[in-house]
């Protein structure tokens, strides 16, 4: 006698649940992506800028490493509190732009295989049809 059992555990979260995350209502989707991303793009902007502080420290230094450690680490210190803010602005409408596009260039591609589809389907091409017919009498 085999029996396939399927249990129930109602403590268990469901598989459309995340655990242990919290979501605002009417937070986009990819919203901590687009975090994620200015975050990423906020810490290349700051590392391309102490590249060029190290080079321009390590011409005036000259042999004098400390001085030159220091000089460096009062630039990053002074970038980091004067910078931050602006540049996190920056990069993080920088991600949501970003976001916008693959959102744009996603909803173009399906209808691109949408209008495929209807190209080779007739009853597609009729459903988009009265769709347009629909929208038009609307306006």
């Amino acid at each position: 006698m085999t029996r396939i059992a399927s249990p129930y555990f109602p403590h268990f979260p469901s598989a459309h649940h995340t655990v242990g995350a919290t979501v605002k209502p009417g937070t986009p989707k990819n919203a901590s992506g687009s975090k994620t991303l200015a975050g990423m793009l906020l810490a290349a902007a700051l590392a391309a800028f102490l590249v060029v502080a190290d080079q321009l420290i390590e011409t005036w230094v000259d042999g004098h490493m400390l001085v030159g450690w220091v000089a460096l680490w009062t630039v990053t210190f002074a970038a980091l509190a004067l910078l931050a803010p602006p540049l996190r602005q920056l990069t993080s409408a920088m991600a949501a732009a970003l976001a916008r596009w693959s959102q744009a260039a996603t909803e173009r591609s399906m209808e691109e295989k949408m209008w495929e589809y209807a190209q080779h389907d007739s009853r597609i091409m009729a459903e988009l049809q009265h769709a347009y017919m629909r929208s038009q009498g609307d306006n």
